[in-house]
């Protein structure tokens, strides 16, 4: 029985119990309590439990050392100690927890993460929708000043917006959420995530993409007459998610947005990393000639390198062959993984915490992070030549305790295990 037809049935029975309490209110009210409690669990159950094993694209491959079973076993058993550490909760719902880290309690970006996260992780985890929807309700407690729909990217430690600005990524990961949220329990109960989606995708349309270059703006504090109006975060290019975005809105300036991206990033390989295929965190002047970002653009003296935002970019390209086909991502991630694989000799333990665009460590960066090292693992993915390097990244991952790394790092490696244990799937590639 589907669960729309579950809950029709049941919408039934407490109509008929109605009447019977009317008539009767002693001898029926244990069936009304029943009735209650039955539609409560029934509201909970996913269309599309985890785990999945969704098929990805033909020619993707997966660890093949190891069981799909022992995949999906140390994904559970990271996403039960995750949440456990990094699921809080307030007086407005629940946020992924910063750790207090710059006197920050929640970013925009891992709230973004942990929505995806939840939802896709439903039916192992019986309390996802409920968690779920905690999340969600501090999401909307927390709008920008330019976009009703978007999240105002940080709060402090007391529960209060840093400012009214909004981070893209983060909003954009929310958006995808509700999508996968309308998929895994419908809209027809107290939050309609559909019409949400949809709402929050037409702001991150309006105030946070470029509409003259199509580019991905960082923030909605930018406006056309912004000096940085023609910059971009690599991180923020999310095929895949803008391809959903497409689909639950039939807006195709999003192929506009996906078309040009590629482009972007195709022509940063070529004119700033021929070897290594590496993009740097910031790009601008992409209206002119693009070009990485001056140390200290926005974050740090690496904006032009292939640092911590930009360590993303692998998975979320890869992301888009696995689920599409499309032959742009692959081409871009193959030449990234038979550099990464060249230097490192085929060893992980030879992986560093940053490089340049010209593939060479950063100096000092001589340490394990895992939010670059699994995504290296999800582009892996896209091509059977990778085999042993894939298997190796998972078991070199497997080895490293929650303990050891930040929310950063360990959101990233959960996310990236639920793709690469073929349990990611998008709103657009699944029927309801």
């Amino acid at each position: 029985m589907y669960v729309a037809d579950l809950h029709n049935e049941i919408a039934s029975y407490l109509a008929m119990t109605y009447f019977l309490l009317a008539k009767h209110p002693m001898k029926y009210s244990w069936f009304l309590i029943f009735i209650l409690y039955s539609y409560q669990l029934s509201a909970q159950q996913p269309y599309h439990p985890f785990p999945q094993h969704v098929k990805y694209y033909t020619g993707t491959i997966k660890p093949d050392h190891i069981t799909q079973q022992q995949l999906d076993k140390a994904t559970e058993i990271f996403y039960t100690q995750w949440k456990a550490h990094f699921i809080k909760t307030d007086e407005n719902g629940s946020y992924i927890w910063f750790e207090g880290k710059d006197g920050k309690q929640c970013v925009s970006e891992g709230q973004g993460y942990g929505m995806v996260i939840v939802a896709l992780i439903a039916g192992y985890d019986p309390s996802a929708k409920n968690t779920f929807d905690n999340l969600y309700r501090y999401y909307k407690a927390h709008p920008s000043n330019r976009g009703t729909h978007l999240m105002a990217w940080a709060q402090n430690v007391h529960g209060k917006d840093i400012d009214k600005t909004s981070a893209t990524d983060g909003d954009m990961d929310i958006a995808y959420s509700l999508l996968l949220a309308d998929k895994q329990w419908g809209s027809t109960g107290a939050i309609n995530y559909l019409q949400q989606a949809k709402s929050m995708i037409a702001d991150i349309m309006q105030y946070e993409i470029n509409h003259s270059q199509w580019s991905v703006l960082i923030s909605n504090a930018i406006e056309d007459e912004s000096k940085d109006y023609n910059d971009t975060r690599s991180s923020d290019f999310m095929p895949a998610n803008f391809k959903a975005f497409a689909y639950a809105t039939k807006d195709n300036r999003w192929d506009k947005v996906i078309d040009k991206g590629y482009q972007l990033f195709h022509y940063m390989q070529d004119k700033y990393s021929p070897d290594a295929g590496l993009v740097p965190d910031f790009i601008v002047h992409i209206n002119k000639k693009p070009q990485p970002a001056r140390s200290h653009y926005l974050e740090s003296a690496y904006d032009g390198y292939y640092n911590y935002n930009a360590c993303r970019v692998p998975w979320r390209v890869a992301t888009d062959y696995l689920i599409s086909g499309d032959e742009r991502p692959k081409a871009f991630v193959q030449k990234i993984n038979h550099w990464i694989r060249e230097t490192t000799n085929n060893n992980t333990y030879n992986l560093s915490a940053g490089y340049t665009l010209a593939g060479n460590d950063i100096h000092g960066r001589y340490f394990e992070a895992l939010s670059f090292i699994t995504p290296f693992a999800v582009s892996a993915m896209v091509d059977k030549s990778n085999q042993q390097w894939l298997n190796h990244v998972w078991d070199y991952t497997m080895q490293f305790k929650m303990k050891d790394f930040d929310y950063y790092d360990n959101t990233i490696k959960l996310l990236n295990m639920i793709i690469v244990s073929e349990n990611y799937w998008s709103p657009g590639n699944i029927l309801q």
